[in-house]
């Protein structure tokens, strides 16, 4: 499915049920709080319309819990592998029922059925990457306190470290960042914006239930923004930049962007003064700019 259209579709169905269940009607700031939403809207409905649940019930049960972990699972490992469309086997791999899945068809889809050996394969996909993307740092997020899924060692628990839990989550969202920045053609970009986005607590509150705790602390992200900062300067190109800034708005730091922008009230700005990370601060605004400038036309 194409970008646009899915994120309208996500759009008019968080917006239509923040409408209808928010007295004060907030909209989401950021695109975590966007697809937080979208998840519970498409859980709410499965309960009420396979379980026969009431809307006022608790939303997650052991059940529905174990159903958004395995789906996790799936998205993170397969985002891994870079793999879009996934089997049958994999499914089950993570623990998935076929039939149990189907509740969450706004999530998970099958596409076709693919000839093979003796018999037919059904093929499945998430109904676009970006909610694959979040299902895999909502993964991350709930088992991080397990094992470091984003080092190369993986058999290497976390557990055994003398670490403490804030510096697991440091070293956790440092981790993202660089592996976001290595990749040749941006596949983790959107895992790494969610991935942030789900470190604030206000967005682990939205949560609860699905998360047994929030683990969020203050100091730990704005030691992650410094952290993006710095990686913002050492990096000479706009281009890869551009989602670092995405990032420090999920985590809701501006104070790059602030920066130009009060170049630019000023009228003081020169481009031959401007640094490697003023330049994508730029960059930033001018493509933000032009976003809100083509939805109003």
């Amino acid at each position: 499915m194409c970008h646009i259209p899915v994120f309208c579709w996500i759009t008019a169905t968080v917006l239509e049920h923040v409408l209808k269940t928010s007295e004060r009607g907030e909209l989401p700031k950021t695109l975590t709080e966007m697809y937080i939403h979208f998840l519970v809207v498409q859980s709410k409905l499965g309960n009420v319309k396979y379980h026969g649940r009431a809307e006022t019930d608790p939303l997650w049960n052991k059940k529905s819990r174990k159903m958004i972990l395995s789906l996790g699972k799936l998205a993170f490992e397969q985002l891994e592998k870079g793999n879009l469309i996934f089997y049958e086997a994999d499914l089950t791999e993570c623990g998935i029922d076929i039939r149990a899945a189907s509740v969450y068809s706004g999530v998970l889809t099958q596409i076709f059925k693919e000839e093979g050996g003796l018999g037919q394969d059904k093929v499945f996909c998430f109904v676009h990457l970006s909610i694959q993307e979040f299902l895999a740092a909502v993964y991350v997020i709930v088992i991080n306190s397990g094992v470091n899924l984003l080092s190369k060692q993986q058999s290497t628990s976390w557990q055994s470290t003398s670490l403490k839990d804030k510096s697991k989550l440091k070293h956790l969202y440092q981790s993202a960042v660089d592996k976001a920045l290595q990749s040749p053609n941006g596949h983790l970009d959107l895992f790494l914006r969610f991935l942030l986005g789900l470190s604030l607590q206000a967005n682990q509150i939205l949560l609860r239930g699905l998360l047994k705790q929030t683990r969020s602390s203050s100091q730990t992200n704005q030691e992650t923004v410094q952290y993006i900062k710095k990686r913002i300067r050492e990096n000479p190109s706009p281009e890869r930049n551009i989602n670092l800034f995405h990032c420090l708005n999920e985590l809701n730091d501006h104070s790059l962007v602030e920066e130009i922008q009060q170049y630019l009230s000023s009228g003081s700005l020169s481009t031959d003064e401007l640094s490697p990370a003023q330049w994508s601060a730029l960059v930033f605004i001018l493509l933000s700019s032009e976003v809100i400038r083509a939805g109003r036309v």
